[in-house]
C-alpha cells in the first residue's frame, strides 16, 4: 500500500524526535562524565613537534589548526600564549587557551601523542613518512584556587621575542621565561608587547602546570584507570591519522575509525572526544 505524503511527513517528524531524544540522552551522559571540579574550566593546550624536523613541525601546525577549528565550532575563544615557528615550515610548539564552558572537560581527552602517516610534501621522492606530535592539556585555574609559588623558587628571564607577532617583538626584551626550580617546569610567553602582561600569562600557565602535577601525585594509585595521566612517550600514540595508502583516523583507546580525514583535520573531533568520555576513560 502506498504511503501518503502526510504519512511520510509524520514519519519524518518521528525520526527527528528520536534523534533529538538520542542527542539529549548523549548530552546527559556527557554531563555525568564531566563531574570533576576542573572539568568546567578553560583549557590550556600545548602542542609540540616530535623528532623529524620540518615534517613533525608541519604536523604540529596541522594539529593547531584542527583544534583552532574545533574551538571555533564550539563558539569558544582562543588565546595564544606562546608560539614557536618552525625552521622552514610549521611550528616547533604552541601554547594556547580554549575559553568556554567545560573546555577542559572535553579537551583533556586529547592529551597524548598524535601520529601522522602520509606522503611527504617535503621529500622530492614522495616517500611515505610518519610524524609525531604531542598534545598536553591542563585546566586553567580560577583565581580562587591557590597554588603556592614562592619567589625564591622562580628564575625569571626576559629576552627579545621572535617569530609571529609583528615588528614590535624585536624592539624590546618583552618576552618572559619562568623556570620553577623545584620541579624544573619551564613556561614562556612572548605574544604581548608588555613584559608585565607576558609575565602574567606565563604565571597563569605555571600555576596550572603545578596544579596538574600535584593532582597527578595524588592520583598515583589511579594511574592505571586514568590513562590520560600516563607519562607520554613517542610510540604511545592515542590516535593515528593515515593519509596514505588509505585515508582513516584511528583512535586506539576506543577503537573508533573515521574515514573522513579532511573533516577530522578541519575540527570535527567530537566523535573521538565524546567516545572517550562515554567509555569512561577519564
Amino acid at each position: 500500500m502506498a504511503i501518503e505524503e502526510s504519512d511520510e511527513a509524520t514519519l519524518g517528524e518521528a525520526d527527528e524526535q528520536v534523534r533529538e531524544i538520542s542527542d539529549e540522552i548523549k548530552r546527559f551522559y556527557l554531563d555525568l562524565m564531566l563531574n570533576k571540579p576542573e572539568d568546567k574550566n578553560n583549557a590550556i593546550l600545548s602542542i609540540n613537534a616530535g623528532a623529524g624536523g620540518t615534517e613533525a613541525q608541519d604536523w604540529a601546525e596541522m594539529l593547531f589548526r584542527m583544534y583552532s577549528r574545533w574551538i571555533e565550532r564550539k563558539k569558544f575563544k582562543i588565546e595564544i600564549i606562546d608560539f614557536q615557528p618552525g625552521d622552514e615550515a610549521g611550528i616547533k610548539g604552541v601554547t594556547f587557551t580554549a575559553n568556554g564552558e567545560n573546555a577542559y572537560g572535553y579537551l583533556k581527552t586529547e592529551n597524548g601523542v598524535h601520529r601522522l602517516v602520509r606522503i611527504s610534501p617535503f621529500n622530492a621522492n614522495h616517500k611515505r613518512h610518519t610524524s609525531f606530535a604531542s598534545v598536553f592539556v591542563y585546566p586553567e585555574l580560577d583565581n580562587e584556587i591557590v597554588v603556592k609559588i614562592e619567589d625564591k623558587d622562580l628564575r625569571i628571564d626576559v629576552y627579545r621575542a621572535s617569530g609571529a607577532g609583528g615588528q614590535h617583538v624585536n624592539k624590546t626584551s618583552s618576552a618572559v621565561r619562568i623556570t620553577h626550580l623545584p620541579t624544573g617546569i619551564v613556561v614562556q610567553c612572548q605574544q604581548e608587547k608588555s613584559q608585565h602582561r607576558n609575565k602574567e600569562m606565563a604565571m597563569k600557565v605555571l600555576r596550572s602546570r603545578l596544579y596538574q602535577s600535584e593532582k597527578q601525585k595524588q592520583d598515583e594509585k589511579l594511574q592505571e584507570i586514568h590513562n590520560s595521566k600516563d607519562d607520554i612517550a613517542w610510540g604511545s600514540q592515542i590516535r593515528s591519522y593515515v593519509l596514505h595508502p588509505y585515508q582513516i583516523v584511528k583512535d586506539h583507546r576506543i577503537h573508533l575509525d573515521i574515514g573522513n580525514v579532511n573533516g577530522v583535520l578541519d575540527g570535527d573531533i567530537d566523535p573521538f572526544i565524546e567516545g572517550v568520555l562515554l567509555a569512561e576513560k577519564y
